[in-house]
């Protein structure tokens, strides 16, 4: 990762750079605030598409859609998917509407996300509906998650 000044993002970065050229500030802003990577997910065993489900990380701040103890969630939450640009080849399960899927896909980001709409307070992307904010319950670890499939988003 790009290890330069973190205290100014470059111009329209997302779509100037590769993933792995960004300064760690810019990586974090292209995550657009959904929290759909923070749902529960089941794998189909014979051709390994993923559904998921309505049940969110214990550690998801389900207003925010943002993590509760974000700079210690892989030692918290075990499972939580770490993404990192080297990763990218991975983000096939990532929903296609996700910002990091889109630029690792050389896709423009979606006129809602925070970088190009309502000067970056992140609520357009519960306005369109597309966060968990809606419909997210958080995880109690006595769910059957097939109980609880959404499908592919």
């Amino acid at each position: 990762m790009n290890i330069e000044s973190e205290a100014a993002m470059r111009d329209r970065f997302w779509e100037r750079y590769q993933l792995t050229e960004l300064s760690s500030r810019e990586w974090e802003a292209i995550c657009d605030g959904c929290a759909r990577c923070c749902l529960q997910k089941l794998e189909d065993e014979d051709d390994g598409e993923v559904f998921y489900t309505s049940i969110a990380c214990r550690l998801l701040d389900l207003e925010s859609c943002r993590c509760s103890d974000y700079p210690n969630r892989n030692i918290n939450e075990p499972n939580c998917v770490h993404l990192t640009p080297e990763r990218t080849a991975e983000f096939h399960w990532l929903p296609s509407t996700c910002s990091y899927r889109l630029v690792s896909e050389g896709k423009p980001l979606p006129s809602w996300h925070p970088l190009i709409s309502d000067n970056g307070s992140g609520q357009a992307v519960h306005t369109v509906g597309v966060s968990v904010r809606s419909f997210a319950m958080l995880q109690d670890g006595t769910e059957d998650l097939e109980d609880y499939l959404i499908g592919k988003i």
